[in-house]
């Protein structure tokens, strides 16, 4: 479920959305996905602060009975309605950003973070892969060498090695994530508005190679992602054989 918080401002008001799912450590499932699809798109809102309850940002996806499938799909367009809403997006990362929550956080314009936060995309663990949109934003707002570590040794970066490449701006908290959507609100809409399409077409991707998509479709459908939730579930090491 989503905690909803509105502050009102001079022109627009600013959102604070909180994923409260302590119990799944802020796993998203289909509803809390349908959540963040629905609230997206508000256009009295010139900046939003997404973030998790404690103890984690958001460590990944809730496939608890839910055709991996049709989670991808509900992702995607959560994804897409963030990403294509015209207020300011901060991330306030308290805790593990894991899986989905790191795709969270990279469709965000700005991050803030605690030091101890980390974030990782395990797909390689659990015998999966990440959508071509993920992969190109996590180059974009993370840098071609990390974004190689997290997808190729499945390992965890944490926020103080981001902030000082800028992928993460500034080590905080929440608090401090919100007062400075605050700030941000005070400034001129229309000159932020101007900004913001600008940078959606500076970031403007060719056409892609749908060959990729096959390939990844093959790792969904393969044994090895059988046996990577399996493992998962289970609390021990995967056994994968490349099929």
């Amino acid at each position: 479920m989503l905690r909803i918080e509105r502050r009102p401002g001079p022109v627009r008001d600013v959102l604070v959305v909180t994923i409260d799912r302590p119990e799944r450590r802020n796993a998203v499932d289909l509803d809390t996905l349908q959540g963040l699809r629905d609230v997206a798109g508000d256009e009295t809102v010139g900046a939003v602060v997404l973030t998790g309850a404690p103890p984690a940002f958001c460590a990944g996806a809730d496939l608890s009975g839910v055709d991996s499938e049709e989670f991808g799909v509900r992702l995607t367009e959560a994804l897409t309605a963030w990403e294509d809403w015209s207020a300011v997006r901060i991330a306030a990362i308290d805790g593990p950003a894991l899986g989905a929550g790191t795709q969270l956080a990279l469709v965000c314009d700005l991050r803030v973070a605690t030091a101890e936060s980390r974030f990782g995309i395990p797909a390689a663990r659990l015998g999966l892969a990440v959508d071509q949109w993920t992969v190109d934003r996590l180059t974009e707002e993370f840098g071609w060498p990390i974004a190689r570590s997290i997808l190729l040794t499945a390992e965890r970066v944490d926020a103080t090695t981001l902030h000082r490449t800028g992928a993460v701006h500034r080590i905080g908290t929440v608090d401090e994530a919100v007062a400075w959507a605050e700030e941000i609100v005070r400034l001129a809409p229309l000159s932020l508005d101007a900004h913001r399409a600008a940078l959606s077409e500076a970031s403007r991707r060719p056409a892609r190679d749908t060959s990729v998509d096959e390939v990844r479709a093959r790792a969904w459908a393969s044994a090895d992602a059988v046996e990577g939730r399996a493992a998962f579930a289970e609390k021990r090491g995967p056994r994968f054989t490349g099929r």
